[in-house]
């Protein structure tokens, strides 16, 4: 075999696991469901030539941003409450993680009609969600505020992730994504959500004192190292993920969970990360929702990789 055929079977052995990886991330069935390829040529919320399209095709970087978001979410006590003793997070949030994903695809990716019948839903769910917090301060998972922090602590999960994982972005690129999040706010009712970077370090800066410890932070997180969210070998390297999720959430939050050091990765696992997330982001997933919502448009699968580097 020439070294051009064993670098192109390579190339179909990685991009044929991490797609399987992605798949296993997001639910086989729930994406079988969802048909993104349709209507042909309904567009997004958002372009292909955005900030999220690029970001959200990497299926790495969305599982450590969904982790860091969640440890977000978990810090403050009343979408803790709701989401721990509301929703089935407590007994499978490998589950729910994979349904947030998907529904962060959809948003993204999904033609404009199919995002708004799923956000329609979400919305519908949320209304039937309220109760009190342990400290007795009553909730309702619609209340605007708190969509607001889940929206931003998504936003800000997934973007992070990708650049410091992937490929680096700069502080225009972080204005333009939040910015591009809007439509899909509104359609949430995160009234709140930040349009520019400066507008989320806003809002983190006045959400900080709300935020608490609790040890469901940690349970959530052993739970997330050892649970199987990625087939094997991808899964041998969870433990890492979970720990550059860790890293990625801001140091004020981390201080007020009592997240040091310990809890985030070490120097060599730190290199495993970056070189896992910036070859899934050179990676085409053909199955995956980027890759068909392209076609879609009419464009070709690749796209979103148009400046890949050889393997």
């Amino acid at each position: 075999m020439s070294v051009t055929a064993l670098k192109s079977t390579l190339r179909r052995s990685v991009e044929d696991h991490l797609d399987r990886a992605a798949q296993s991330y997001l639910g086989d069935k729930a994406l079988a469901r969802i048909d993104f390829a349709g209507p042909p040529g309904e567009p997004a919320l958002s372009g292909p030539d955005s900030v999220s399209w690029r970001i959200f095709k990497n299926p790495v970087t969305l599982f450590i941003g969904g982790v860091a978001a969640v440890i977000l979410e978990l810090a403050e006590p009343r979408v803790r409450t709701g989401v721990w003793e509301n929703t089935s997070f407590c007994a499978d949030p490998v589950g729910r993680l994979k349904r947030t994903g998907l529904a962060a695809m959809v948003t993204v990716y999904g033609a404009r009609s199919a995002a708004a019948q799923m956000i329609a839903r979400v919305n519908a769910m949320h209304a039937r969600i309220a109760g009190t917090t342990p400290a007795g301060v009553p909730f309702r998972a619609d209340d605007p505020e708190l969509l607001t922090w889940v929206q931003a602590t998504a936003a800000y999960g997934f973007l992070e992730a990708y650049s410091a994982y992937a490929a680096p972005l700069s502080d225009a690129e972080r204005d333009r994504y939040y910015a591009e999040g809007q439509a899909a706010a509104a359609l949430y009712g995160a009234a709140g959500a930040p349009r520019s970077l400066a507008e989320q370090k806003a809002l983190f800066a006045r959400m900080t004192p709300q935020l608490e410890a609790s040890d469901i932070v940690f349970e959530f997180l052993k739970i997330m190292k050892r649970a199987e969210a990625f087939p094997q070998p991808a899964q041998l390297a969870q433990h890492s993920l979970v720990r550059a999720a860790v890293d990625i959430t801001p140091a004020p939050a981390r201080e007020v969970l009592g997240l040091g050091p310990a809890y985030g990765l070490r120097p060599f696992e730190g290199r495993i990360v970056r070189r896992m997330g910036r070859r899934a982001d050179r990676l085409i997933l053909r199955s995956g929702p980027a890759a068909v919502s392209c076609r879609r448009l009419g464009l070709s699968e690749g796209y979103l990789y148009r400046r890949r580097e050889t393997l």
